[in-house]
């Protein structure tokens, strides 16, 4: 007899009708499928891991990209809003690591390169109010020499009294190390810089190291990274010793030439506001109280005021100082730019720009465009915490002072606005013909 073939499985002999086994085998199988699909269906229940979803996503934008380079669509770039973080606690000039490059991204470039568009009537009228005659421009190297001629006269001549040794001066291996790092500073454009750099914030007689390097050979990107080190390493009066013989001067000269300014150097205006209150003493006031400050340069330092966070008090103090020194047109620009910052002022500031605009009631020359805009922006922003008094004495002014658009809105907002009672403080309803 043959034998009986086993099946692969392995089951051993069938027995009974072939009718039987089919019948049998159709069953088993339908079984099997039926437990595929519920676990299937189990399966597509369950959500995509996050994690999928993000390379899913990517690789789906990747494709998507490729697709319109191929056919030639370029995709839409969105512009980012600028973002300006003041200072980080990750940054340590003292670090060994490499700094990284300073990185711009394509729209911040094109609007730092970009030339700024000055109408001429404006300017012209700026430079009515300007200074004459301007006191000469001192810069570090002039402050360094100077002191150090005092220090060697008084000192000198005291330890020469007392001790018959003239006064010690810079060891000569010093001088060597930073016309070395001056070398560096002057070719500069991204990566590490010298320890012998990062140190002198901490040296007593910093200003005289640091004329050793002579900043005004520096590269724009050497000079946002030494305004990253000094504005996070020196005391605040330091700093803006820094900001004014260092950097105030550098950005003017940079504006006066390219008719722009660099963006390394707008970013170092940007880091240097991590010390808000020397910013304000060492850039602002001085530009401002110099009476040479051109519209140009107005406009690009405080495009600053607008982008970056400033605390309220620094601003006020700003805007108290502004108010209280002469006029030379700039301060309009940055008065009507704090202004717009919408800060809770205190009533002393707000009284003292109500006086610098009643100040104007003898000008016989032709105020700006920018004067009347600033003043409207006084009067739209603070009309309710302006008093009764106050508001009387600027609808006066506005009829020796007029501008054919701009005197009748301002008129309109303080007329349509409560007042504030001086003594009693309590919101008073202003009536006017």
């Amino acid at each position: 007899m043959p034998k009986v073939k086993r099946s692969k499985a392995g089951g051993g002999e069938r027995s009974g009708p072939l009718a039987d086994q089919i019948l049998e085998e159709d069953t088993i199988r339908s079984r099997g499928r039926m437990k595929s699909r519920d676990s299937r269906a189990e399966n597509e229940d369950k959500y995509v891991d996050e994690r999928l979803s993000r390379k899913i996503l990517l690789q789906a934008r990747i494709q998507q990209e490729e697709l319109q380079t191929e056919y030639g669509l370029e995709p839409e770039k969105k512009k980012k809003p600028p973002v300006t973080v003041l200072g980080s606690g990750s940054q340590d000039a003292d670090s060994d690591e490499e700094w990284p490059a300073l990185g711009a991204t394509a729209d911040e470039e094109a609007e730092c390169d970009a030339d700024i568009v000055v109408d001429p009537e404006d300017e012209k009228a700026i430079e009515m109010f300007m200074n004459t005659n301007p006191p000469m421009r001192r810069t570090l190297a002039d402050i360094i020499m100077e002191k150090i001629t005092e220090k060697q006269t008084e000192v000198g001549t005291m330890m020469s009294e007392l001790s018959g040794r003239p006064m010690p001066q810079l060891d000569p291996r010093i001088i060597e190390v930073y016309k070395g790092v001056n070398k560096v500073l002057s070719r500069y454009r991204s990566g590490k810089l010298p320890k012998a750099f990062k140190i002198i914030p901490a040296l007593s007689n910093w200003e005289q190291v640091l004329y050793l390097t002579e900043p005004e050979t520096w590269t724009a990107a050497a000079m946002y990274q030494a305004t990253r080190i000094f504005s996070s390493n020196l005391k605040e009066r330091m700093a803006q010793r820094f900001y004014n013989l260092v950097l105030l001067p550098r950005i003017r000269d940079d504006i006066a030439e390219y008719k722009r300014l660099n963006f390394h150097l707008y970013s170092a205006l940007k880091k240097a506001l991590f010390k808000p209150g020397a910013w304000f003493k060492g850039i602002l006031i001085p530009l401002c109280e110099s009476g040479t400050c051109t519209l140009r340069e107005a406009v690009i330092i405080g495009s600053i005021l607008t982008k970056c966070s400033i605390p309220v008090l620094h601003s006020s103090a700003a805007m108290l100082k502004l108010a209280e020194m002469e006029y030379n047109g700039a301060n309009s620009i940055f008065l009507r730019l704090l202004l717009d910052k919408k800060y809770a002022l205190p009533f002393r500031v707000l009284d003292a720009l109500v006086a610098h605009f009643l100040s104007f009631r003898n000008e016989k020359r032709v105020l700006p465009v920018l004067w009347h805009q600033s003043l409207l922006s006084l009067a739209q922003l603070y009309k309710a915490d302006l008093a009764s008094e106050q508001k009387m004495a600027l609808m006066e002014l506005l009829k020796i002072q007029t501008h054919s658009k701009i005197s009748a809105e301002i008129r309109r907002e303080l007329q349509n606005s409560e007042s504030r009672d001086i003594e009693i403080g309590l919101p008073v309803t202003l009536e006017m013909d």
